[in-house]
């Protein structure tokens, strides 16, 4: 699980990681920027739960309004989440 992604995982990854509110974009591109190069599968697998959630549920979450309740209270979803609410 601690396997980096490759090049067409990560590809893929991306693509499914576009939102339709700017402010999730953001933060996701920026989690990118920061960390595409060490994505692990662990990591992956967290932030596909946390691209399951309706857009606002997300941004909650990134702005700390919110945290994981329920199935998605899980650790690679909490590691990948404390990772893209990091701040410049």
């Amino acid at each position: 699980m601690d396997t980096l992604l490759d090049e067409r995982a990560l590809s893929k990854l991306r693509w499914r990681c576009r939102r339709g509110l700017l402010e999730n974009d953001l933060f996701i591109e920026r989690f990118f920027q920061r960390f595409e190069s060490s994505l692990t599968v662990r990591q992956a697998g967290g932030l596909e739960v946390l691209m399951d959630l309706a857009d606002n549920d997300l941004l909650d979450l990134l702005l700390c309004r919110k945290e994981p309740e329920g199935d998605i209270d899980r650790p690679d979803v909490r590691d990948v989440l404390a990772m893209l609410r990091q701040r410049p």
